[in-house]
């Protein structure tokens, strides 16, 4: 028989649980998705062999929390959120955001998921202060982002060489009163 799913951190369209070593077939294929690697500007190769040490390395690093959004329904995963640069003194992260495939695309996993993560950043991990970089041409992405209630606080011009053109990166964050005002969550 077959064990229950680890749902670490459960919504209602999806749930957040750990990496495991089996995940490398459903990462590694996503890494070489062409929309996710625009979306993200990923311009990197990777290999079967490094997806897989690489899910094994980040289990230990306690700077990064790296979680599969999983779809409540099939307990298929759909993607990924991650907190990184976790900074534990000056109470600040980075979190990013992956969709596996573009079949997943507007179901709203990646808002949901982005919400359950930043109210454990905040409500879990004592967060103050969570930042984000996004591509100008991603106008979907700004949207959810500013619909979750962050904020930009600038633009780093030509960060990026994708494509035959440069791009520009637009920074945003959010602290965790913005959150805890827009997103009454957990024990509120």
């Amino acid at each position: 028989m077959a064990e229950p799913p680890i749902k670490f951190i459960e919504g209602k369209k999806i749930y957040l649980r750990p990496y495991e070593p089996g995940d490398v077939d459903v990462l590694y294929p996503s890494l070489y998705q062409p929309e996710g690697r625009r979306l993200t500007g990923t311009q990197q190769i990777f290999s079967r062999a490094g997806t897989a040490a690489f899910i094994e390395k980040m289990t230990g690093d306690n700077s990064r929390l790296d979680l599969v959004i999983c779809a409540q329904e099939t307990n298929q995963a759909v993607g990924e959120v991650v907190l990184n640069n976790i900074d534990y003194v000056n109470r600040g992260a980075n979190i990013r955001i992956g969709i596996f495939s573009e079949k997943e695309y507007s179901r709203g996993y990646g808002t949901e998921a982005l919400v359950l993560m930043l109210n454990h950043a905040f409500g879990s991990l004592n967060l103050h202060r969570v930042e984000l970089g996004v591509y100008e041409f991603n106008p979907r992405a700004l949207h959810v982002y500013e619909k979750i209630g962050f904020k930009q606080e600038g633009t780093i011009r030509d960060q990026l060489f994708y494509d035959h053109r440069y791009h520009n990166l637009v920074i945003m964050s959010i602290l965790e009163d913005e959150f805890r005002a827009l997103h009454r969550t957990g024990g509120q």
